[in-house]
């Protein structure tokens, strides 16, 4: 096994080399692209832009544990979906941030309540991508400061990278008066996550015959909403911009999901209700790692 891994570490070297990356400083681990001391699938993620086909696919199957392990600080451990990966971990996005009154009731995540604990932000069409960024964490940075806020409504006008920040939290971050500001911002976890499960509210109208769910408190955006089908079949659910999964197949529960984040990682949640009170959260029983 330690000469399996040998080779693939050097094999692995060889690809890295090729494209500029340094893989051979004593003070970081071998293939640890992003430098945060874990080689996983966000070290993939970054390189995969400029590794041509054979040779991304060598740090493909480093990183899938051929070869591996986690003595050397390898992350081996763990499920993974790399075509749904939407961008590297901590990725900075610029444009221009304006305020608003609106967002914490009735808006287009349908996040409702929405706890005031929070300071709550609009965001462009192109970047919510239909309801994906809907419930995200990020940490918004102006002039003045950064601050932590919940993406809880769209805003159809902006560009890409463009924020409309709830009224109160704009002079936080820039002087009100000049109404719009260069903003950046990235995804960070969501802290009522850190010591809770995922948990589900079913939409108004739910019944066996049409459900629609929306997956909350997770610790990073949802991809992909999948149940299991009584042929042991995972299906997909087709995804609302309104935030719900929606489906006419799924039965009366109780159901097990296959959830997916913007990072590829995938958990698997059984013994899901169906509940047919829209004013319920259902509690689930695992959470996304960091």
């Amino acid at each position: 096994m330690i000469k399996k891994a040998a080779a693939a570490v050097i094999s692995a070297a060889a690809a890295l080399n090729c494209i500029g990356f340094d893989v051979h400083s004593s003070d970081a681990i071998p293939f640890d692209v992003n430098s945060d001391g874990i080689v996983n699938s966000l070290d993939l993620a970054d390189a995969r832009k400029s590794f041509c086909t054979g040779d991304l696919k060598k740090l493909r199957d480093f990183v899938l544990g051929i070869g591996g392990g986690t003595e050397r600080g390898y992350d081996s451990d763990y499920t993974i979906n790399e075509e749904l990966i939407l961008e590297p971990k901590g990725t900075i996005h610029t444009g221009e941030g304006t305020f608003y009154g609106g967002g914490y009731e009735g808006g287009c995540a349908m996040l409702d309540p929405v706890s005031r604990d929070y300071w709550i932000v609009a965001m462009n069409l192109a970047d919510y991508n239909n309801a994906q960024l809907a419930g995200a964490y990020i940490e918004v940075t102006g002039e003045l400061g950064t601050i932590n806020m919940l993406v809880t409504d769209l805003l159809p006008e902006g560009k890409k990278g463009d924020l409309d920040l709830y009224v109160d939290a704009f002079p936080l971050i820039a002087p009100a008066e000049k109404g719009r500001v260069p903003v950046s911002w990235r995804i960070i976890p969501l802290d009522t996550a850190e010591n809770a499960p995922v948990c589900y509210k079913y939409k108004e109208g739910t019944t066996e015959f049409w459900c629609g769910v929306q997956v909350r408190n997770h610790r990073y955006p949802i991809t992909r909403l999948e149940y299991l089908n009584s042929d042991g079949e995972f299906i997909e659910l087709e995804r609302r911009s309104y935030n719900y999964f929606e489906s006419m197949e799924m039965g009366a529960g109780p159901f097990t999901f296959r959830i997916t984040d913007i990072y590829g990682q995938v958990i698997v949640d059984e013994g899901i209700p169906l509940e047919y009170d829209d004013t319920v959260i259902v509690p689930g029983h695992v959470q996304f790692p960091e």
